[in-house]
């Protein structure tokens, strides 16, 4: 399988002038005894939370529209990301009647669930609808498998820094520019703010540690012709990981509470005003400010500072909204288009802060210049990284590799290296599964 760069896609979009497409908005009625006819249907959609804001008022309004357009209802299901994969999985395997008729798929699940055939080929229908010029070439390609384009892009993320500008100026602590100076920071915000969490090492968020991993020079994994071999336990690997997990264990800058905590439990804890700085993603400050109103303009953000300097690579993903093979792909295919084009790709991209899957919505952000999402932005196209482009790593994020051994190191089980080897060697076989 072909190695895929989302960044190199949207660094070319931010430099482009794009042409906006039409997209549907939601707007007349359609019952007309069409494939599109949805009048007495229902589409099962799966949505996840767990990092977005909250998308319920979001998806009722969608619902609404698409009642009106189509006469066929909505009823949307959300699903936790750390145990989403597994469950698709349980669904694919049992056929029609288990899978949704549309899901939010992660881009790193794409492989996976179109190898399983599960996922319907809309390059047609993209193609059909004047929409393939607009897309985000980067985005797009990372859900096109042997030409084939399974979904479209709804929206794509990356993670920074977040941080309390106000705790950091009452206290003069500058923006980190490197790991010594993160740790620094890190352990001021411990004295000077001891009811405040200075930095959550968050042992069940694998994109936190990751971007430790890549900081050091450190990979997950490399390709070597057609196959897979881990590298998280080589020399870079665990110098990152020690660094990460130093930080609680022997600075104590992170309680032992947050050991286990996913994004979603730091993302709690931001909203109560209880986090000084964290590893966050370009949606975060806006959820936080949505849920305490009073830390309005008390934020800031900076890319993940390098180990000496410059920037860290992060995690560059993104979530698809793809119609799986049922009895209703015609009617699900319309549900799609109408989110992620037009009026609703506009709404959900200013609602959550996420950038978008068009170009011409993407040049929108990035033509307002907000301190809160331009360093996101330049996370995203100068540092942003992928995991690895194989099927099997699908199955190793549902295996929770990489938090497993993240917590075992925090919960004293293994040294960093033991934990890390035998995080390799975890790697390892399921890739030579999928060989």
């Amino acid at each position: 399988m072909k190695r895929r760069v989302i960044a190199a896609g949207i660094a070319m979009t931010l430099g482009l002038t794009a042409t906006a497409c039409g997209g549907d908005d939601g707007g007349d009625s359609a019952s007309d005894g069409s494939a599109t006819d949805g009048k007495g249907k229902t589409l099962t959609v799966w949505i996840m939370e767990g990092t977005n804001p909250d998308a319920r008022p979001f998806f009722k309004a969608a619902g609404k529209a698409f009642e009106k357009k189509t006469g066929a209802k909505i009823k949307v299901e959300y699903q936790q990301w750390a145990t989403a994969q597994k469950k698709f999985t349980t669904a694919i395997e049992g056929g029609e009647d288990q899978v949704p008729d549309v899901a939010e798929v992660g881009t790193t699940w794409v492989p996976q669930f179109a190898d399983a055939g599960a996922l319907v080929d809309v390059t047609d229908k993209v193609k059909e609808s004047g929409l393939s010029d607009d897309l985000v070439e980067g985005l797009k390609d990372a859900g096109t498998l042997d030409g084939k384009q399974y979904g479209m892009p709804w929206y794509a993320g990356v993670r920074s820094i977040v941080y309390r500008k106000d705790v950091f100026e009452k206290h003069k602590i500058k923006a980190p520019t490197n790991w010594k100076e993160l740790r620094q920071a890190a352990l001021t915000l411990k004295d000077k703010e001891p009811d405040m969490i200075p930095f959550p090492v968050a042992g069940g968020a694998e994109m936190f540690a990751t971007a430790f991993v890549w900081g050091s020079g450190g990979e997950l994994a490399v390709q070597k012709g057609d196959k897979w071999k881990s590298e998280i336990n080589s020399k870079k690997s665990v110098e990152g990981i020690q660094y990460y997990t130093d930080l609680a264990k022997k600075d104590k800058i992170s309680p032992a509470k947050v050991n286990t905590w996913t994004e979603k439990e730091v993302g709690d804890a931001w909203n109560k005003g209880q986090v000084a700085m964290s590893v966050g993603g370009n949606w975060t400050p806006k959820a936080i400010v949505d849920a305490n109103p009073d830390l309005e303009g008390k934020l800031a953000a900076i890319p993940i500072p390098g180990q000496d300097g410059g920037m860290g690579r992060s995690f560059l993903g993104g979530s698809y909204l793809s119609t799986f093979k049922t009895d209703k792909q015609d009617l699900a295919w319309e549900f799609v288009k109408m989110i992620t084009t037009g009026k609703f790709a506009t709404q959900w991209a200013e609602e959550t802060n996420y950038f978008p899957g068009q170009n011409s919505e993407l040049e929108k952000i990035a033509a307002k210049k907000d301190p809160l999402v331009e360093p996101f932005a330049k996370q995203m196209i100068e540092a942003g990284a992928t995991v690895p482009k194989s099927k099997a790593y699908a199955e190793i994020q549902a295996s929770q590799v990489v938090t497993g051994m993240i917590q075992s190191i925090l919960n004293g089980k293994a040294s960093v290296q033991e934990a890390a080897d035998k995080a390799a060697k975890d790697m390892d076989a399921i890739f030579a599964k999928d060989e």
